[in-house]
């Protein structure tokens, strides 16, 4: 599951999906729309419902702070989740 979102000037991105291993992994990307700048942070769920309880944390958070949903995915396959991931693979290799 991908989702993102913006306010003016900056993003939040969540992906949450499996690792090889069967794990659920939590990726949280942040930062300036069009730039670079931002930060990565991956953290390893408990299982797929604590994943899911991160996501309505995030979600809470960003809405208070008037940041606004433009993107869900819940198929990583899509074009647009593929997009998505290109540009946490950006933030993750910097």
């Amino acid at each position: 599951m991908i989702v993102r979102w913006e306010s003016e000037h900056d993003y939040v991105l969540v992906h949450v999906h499996q690792d090889m291993f069967g794990d659920w992994i939590f990726s949280r990307a942040w930062g300036q729309i069009g730039t670079q700048f931002g930060g990565l942070k991956h953290q390893l769920a408990d299982s797929y419902a604590q994943a899911m309880t991160w996501l309505e944390d995030v979600a809470h958070i960003q809405t208070s702070r008037g940041f606004a949903k433009v993107f869900e995915a819940s198929d990583d396959s899509s074009p647009e989740a593929q997009e998505a991931m290109r540009q946490l693979s950006l933030l993750d290799g910097a």
